[in-house]
């Protein structure tokens, strides 16, 4: 009889999660809200509930008796696995371990009181608090929501901007948070890395550092990461120190850890830490491209109580480069996408809008959701990798009306 595994999601981010298991034999319960979601199909069973209304997600899996589930990309479906965890005594992370990894704020506390280097930060729930509080802080601020991903709702502010420019960042970070908070911080400056870990039985196994590219100021959406990163291997030694530090402050025993960092110049500062698997097509293409390690699989099979596979079969670079158009506009065609998969070593060009969808140019873009497609390579080491994707998006031609 095969085994059972739930998957928090079906959009295309979770989709290479629902074929990973299938290809393991498993039956798939894949959970969305969206009907239409793209990995409805694939999945054995589907259930049409937010994978963040706990109640439903608990009763689905007790109906379907699952082994196993797990999410990846999204933070706030870790609650529900938790929970479902809890309930069904399955392998994964505890309730508590859900809630420190899914707000910034009480990971950020958790983290200082065991002494590892996060950036300076406070909470705000008015706008009259989040006024006050600005004054602890130098120049340059970031504003985030305490409970949100992709870059939705980040912005920069200074101290020299008008009120009303400080009060539109707080209500926009608020209008992406759950639990109504936000989160100031100091702005770090320096190069942005994430780490990919695996944990069983409190071992912590660091499969991956990936460096990243943002669009800056104001929003920092992320448009390209490479593998693996050309840090320095003292930066790295520093890195993996507190990476494996966090993860054990945060109870993450069993499962993967996705873990963002900037280096400063007063050494590496943890930005948060996700008890689940990268998204942005990090843990489901990079980390195998480069590394041989199916990052994915292996966290499917812990979650069923299994000894994962973390064999390092490839020592090689890949990268991502995310795509989008100048200016802001309707979208007629993107031409040329044949002509770039010829290059050597590209091995996924992806378009996630369509013709006539209102699309957002350059600074202009607020968060992942932006963005027009993405290009994936594989290569000899983290530049070659680099440089076939520019030179495959530098083909194409992106037509807006």
């Amino acid at each position: 009889m095969k085994k059972k595994i739930m998957i928090l999601g079906a959009s295309i981010l979770q989709l290479p999660a629902i074929r990973a298991a299938k290809e393991m034999n498993l039956e798939v319960i894949a959970v969305d809200i969206d009907k239409n979601a793209i990995g409805s199909t694939e999945a054995d069973i589907f259930v049409n509930k937010s994978t963040n209304e706990i109640p439903s997600v608990i009763e689905a899996a007790k109906y379907y008796k699952i082994d196993g589930i797990i999410t990846l990309a999204s933070d706030l479906p870790m609650r529900s696995v938790a929970a479902v965890v809890n309930e069904l005594n399955l392998t994964g992370v505890s309730i508590e371990t859900a809630e420190l990894t899914t707000n910034k704020y009480l990971m950020r506390e958790a983290l200082n009181n065991k002494s590892i280097p996060v950036p300076n930060f406070k909470k705000a729930k008015t706008v009259s608090e989040f006024l006050e509080l600005l004054n602890d802080f130098n120049d340059d601020i970031i504003v985030k929501p305490a409970d949100s991903s992709g870059s939705r709702g980040v912005t920069k502010i200074h101290q020299k901007d008008d009120v009303e420019t400080k009060k539109a960042a707080f209500h926009k970070s608020l209008s992406f948070s759950v639990a109504k908070e936000v989160i100031v911080e100091e702005f770090m400056i320096g190069p942005e890395i994430s780490v990919e870990t695996i944990s069983m039985n409190g071992h912590v196994s660091v499969l991956a550092i990936t460096d990243k590219v943002t669009t800056g100021a104001p929003n920092f959406v992320e448009v390209g990461h490479s593998q693996p990163s050309i840090l320095s291997i003292e930066i790295i030694k520093k890195v993996e120190e507190i990476s494996k530090a966090s993860i054990k402050a945060l109870g993450i025993y069993n499962g993967p850890a996705h873990i963002e960092i900037i280096i400063t110049s007063e050494g590496p500062k943890i930005v948060e830490v996700g008890a689940r698997l990268g998204g942005d097509n990090i843990s489901t293409h990079l980390v195998p491209l480069s590394t041989g390690i199916d990052i994915v699989k292996a966290t499917i099979d812990i979650s069923l109580g299994n000894q994962p596979k973390l064999t390092f079969t490839k020592n090689g670079g890949a990268a991502i480069k995310y795509f989008y158009p100048k200016d802001t506009g309707t979208l007629k065609g993107i031409y040329n996408l044949n002509k770039a998969r010829m290059i050597e070593g590209i091995k996924q060009i992806t378009v996630t809008k369509k013709k006539g969808d209102k699309v957002i140019g350059g600074k202009d873009l607020e968060n992942s959701t932006d963005r027009l497609g993405f290009i994936i390579s594989q290569s000899e080491d983290n530049q070659s990798a680099i440089e076939k994707c520019d030179k495959a998006v530098s083909l194409l031609h992106i037509e807006i009306e």
